[in-house]
Formats: structure tokens, C-alpha cells, sequence
């Protein structure tokens, strides 16, 4: 991948240097070899075109002429932002950064150049912040208003849908699943959940890097996903395409992630529950399994996560429910 790949993007002012080839090479990389997601794709074109358009004002086009005080200068406008972007926190510059410091290492490996002026050039430190995880009782309330655990009993749409959108719900909190992960899912990845003879079922979701899993369905999750399949999926599938798709639009297409993030917030406003989102009930999942005693590497299989490191991060949440509790029930726990 050394010669000058086809393509567009990004492009430097005036005569096109090695900086811009070089980086549309890394992206031909990533897309044909890595097989990233589309949106990862998108972030680092995107930012790889900032880097590059940053360099080309400065006047530099080329990768020899690229030191380590451009990568950190770039790394400086990053979070003073411009006329045209806002300061980036301390997490989204970062993730740029990663961008800028994979091409410098691809353009030395591929021989467009000798040196890397990103290596020595260290990515903001990120405030920790806790997730975000509601209580049980908000989790019940969100499920009650999203719609019956039981078959919808006519073919009304607004019965179907509801029907669905509790299927939904339920998955989501049952499984801990990203909601890209359950719109994702197909009939067959949840044969196992409904089938089951023990209450606890089987779904198979596919995750980040096309990374396949496997994660128990409780039976409350089951017995709305098993409603929904049997009467109301027919229904809405007899009007569009909905292929292979478990979870279905109005119009019988699949929902989309967008599709999906606007139930559960039509579900959070009903239920009079504020701050949710997919990944609120995702945080919960863990944050329950680990109040409920769950070892660590466990949540971390249900999750997905490829190290425990970022697992911990619950762990944090735990311990400050426990000194929540310990200060407001302990007799000397204060003055």
C-alpha cells in the first residue's frame, strides 16, 4: 500500500503533498483490511481531513517537512477550537489524536517516511466520569410504560408498536446490549431465547470490530420478546421489507439506531424518567449485575469489553452506592 491509492478525502490546499496521500492510503488500509465500523471510518476521516487542512495552512504538505511540534500544535487547536469548530473535550481530541499518530505510524511502516513526529505526543488525560445508571424502580417504571409483556391481543398499529418497543426495552436492559446491537439483531440470533426451557434463553448480538457474542435473556426479557415475535413482528412485516430484521419500524423496514433511540426517549417521557438513553440502561445492566454480587469478568463478557480495565469503571459506581448507603444508615457515619 506504499503507491498512491484512488480517493478523495482529505485534501491539502493547493498541490496535493505525501501528507494527503499518505493519509488517504491509511484510510484504503483501514476500510479494506481492518474492517471498522462505518462510523469509526467517518471519525477518522474527518479528522484526518482537519489534520491535514491544518498542516496545509501552516504550509506544510509533506510528511518530511511534519515535526512533533505540529502534532501537538494540531493537538492545541483541537481543544481551543475556531471560527468553524467548538473546543473539543479532552475524550473527543484524544480520539483525533489516535487518528493523527495511526497514520504517522502506517506512513513509517509503508516507507513514506522514516520518522513519526506523533510518538512522543501524549493525548489529553480524560476527566474519569462515572456511568450513568438509574435505579430498579426507574427500570420498572421505563418497562411498564413502554407497553404489555403480553401479546397484543388485536391489530391495531399502536398495539403492535407497543408491543414492540416493551420487546425492546426489555432487551436492552436485559442483555445490556449497545442499541446498535439490538437493532442489529436478525430472527436468528434470538432462536435460543425463545426456545429455552429454563426461563433464561440465549441472544447472539455482534459487536464492536464484528467481535460475536453470546448473552443470557432473563425470562421477563424472553417472555416479551417471545409476544412480540409470535404477533405482533408478522403484522408489522407483512408491510415493507423487513428481511431477517427482529426489530421492525412502522413500516415493516428495520429500525434503525436513530429508530431506536427515539422509542426508548417516547418511553422515558411517558415514564416520567429523565436522563435515559440506550446506554443509561446498558450502564444499569452492569451496575445491578455488580450490586447484585456478579464478578467483574463476567460483566465483562456480557458486555463486550476486550479488557476488564474498562469494566472497572463500575466498580467505582458500587462503591460510592455503598458509601451512599454507609453515611445515610451507619449511627457514627457522621456528626
Amino acid at each position: 500500500m506504499g503507491g498512491e491509492p484512488g480517493g478523495a478525502e482529505p485534501s491539502a490546499v493547493g498541490t496535493v503533498g505525501t501528507l494527503a496521500r499518505a493519509s488517504r492510503a491509511f484510510l484504503d488500509h483501514l476500510s479494506a483490511e481492518r474492517a471498522l465500523a462505518d462510523n469509526t471510518l467517518l471519525a477518522y476521516r474527518r479528522d484526518l481531513a482537519r489534520y491535514v487542512d491544518h498542516l496545509a495552512a501552516l504550509g506544510v504538505a509533506d510528511l518530511a517537512d511534519v515535526g512533533s511540534g505540529q502534532v501537538a500544535g494540531f493537538l492545541r487547536a483541537l481543544r481551543r477550537g475556531d471560527d468553524d469548530h467548538r473546543p473539543l473535550g479532552a475524550a473527543s481530541a484524544g480520539r483525533a489524536l489516535a487518528a493523527v499518530r495511526g497514520l504517522h505510524r502506517f506512513a513509517v511502516r509503508e516507507g513514506w517516511t522514516a520518522t513519526d513526529p506523533a510518538a512522543e505526543v501524549v493525548p489529553p488525560a480524560p476527566p474519569l466520569r462515572l456511568p450513568k445508571a438509574v435505579p430498579l424502580e426507574s427500570v420498572e417504571r421505563l418497562l411498564a410504560a413502554a407497553g404489555p409483556a403480553d401479546a397484543p391481543t388485536s391489530d391495531d398499529r399502536a398495539a403492535l408498536l407497543a408491543s414492540r418497543d416493551r420487546a425492546l426495552v426489555e432487551v436492552l436492559y436485559g442483555t445490556g446490549a449497545r442499541i446498535s446491537e439490538a437493532v442489529g439483531l436478525d430472527v436468528d440470533d434470538v432462536g435460543d431465547a425463545v426456545d429455552a426451557d429454563d426461563g433464561v434463553g440465549l441472544v447472539r448480538f455482534r459487536g464492536k470490530g464484528g467481535r460475536e457474542r453470546v448473552v443470557p435473556l432473563g425470562s421477563y426479557a424472553r417472555r416479551a420478546l417471545d409476544a412480540y415475535l409470535v404477533r405482533a413482528r408478522p403484522t408489522l412485516a407483512a408491510s415493507g421489507r423487513s428481511g431477517a430484521a427482529v426489530f421492525l419500524n412502522a413500516r415493516g423496514g428495520r429500525l434503525t439506531r436513530q429508530g431506536g433511540w427515539a422509542v426508548l426517549s417516547a418511553v422515558a417521557e411517558r415514564a416520567g424518567v429523565d436522563g435515559v438513553s440506550p446506554h443509561t440502561l446498558r450502564h444499569s445492566f452492569a451496575t445491578h449485575l455488580l450490586d447484585g454480587g456478579a464478578d467483574i469478568r463476567v460483566v465483562q463478557e456480557l458486555l463486550g469489553h476486550s479488557s476488564v480495565t474498562t469494566t472497572q469503571i463500575y466498580t467505582l459506581v458500587t462503591v460510592d452506592h455503598l458509601r451512599e448507603v454507609y453515611a445515610s444508615s451507619h449511627p457514627r457515619a457522621r456528626r
